[in-house]
């Protein structure tokens, strides 16, 4: 799974959305994207089952580029702990997504085709997506 190598803290706060995206939020690398809706985390397995998926359909041809990164870790208290005792251990990270983020790019595939690959990716994440064109 996707992990920072280094962190300042091992644990952080939770945090609030109060914001569109004003940064990622352009098709930079590629010709197609895969844009955010909502607010929320996506988890660091949800970005790598996206990305077999990416991998699997570009194999031949077409590059895929991931712009989000999980970099919030999450803390969870294991099953039947009572409250206090401090904060939980770190379960998995997770990348914090507002709305307007591109997620994830594509290049060197027809429209048709990477419509179809990032339906399927659509359905790996929680959050609701919509397809995007590069404005040339």
């Amino acid at each position: 799974m996707l992990a920072p190598k280094k962190q300042k803290h091992r644990k952080q706060f939770r945090g609030v959305y109060r914001r569109i995206a004003i940064k990622g939020d352009k098709v930079n690398f590629g010709d197609y994207a895969l844009k955010s809706l909502d607010k929320g985390w996506i988890k660091d397995r949800e970005i790598e089952s996206a990305r077999i998926v990416l991998a699997r359909a570009t194999r031949k041809v077409g590059k895929f580029w991931i712009r989000i990164f999980p970099d919030k870790p999450y803390t969870k208290k294991p099953p039947e702990v009572t409250m206090g005792a401090g904060k939980g251990d770190v379960a998995y990270f997770v990348a914090s997504v507002v709305p307007g983020r591109v997620l994830f790019e594509l290049k060197g595939v027809s429209e048709e085709d990477a419509r179809k690959i990032f339906k399927t990716v659509s359905f790996k994440l929680s959050i609701k997506t919509k397809f995007v064109k590069k404005i040339s």
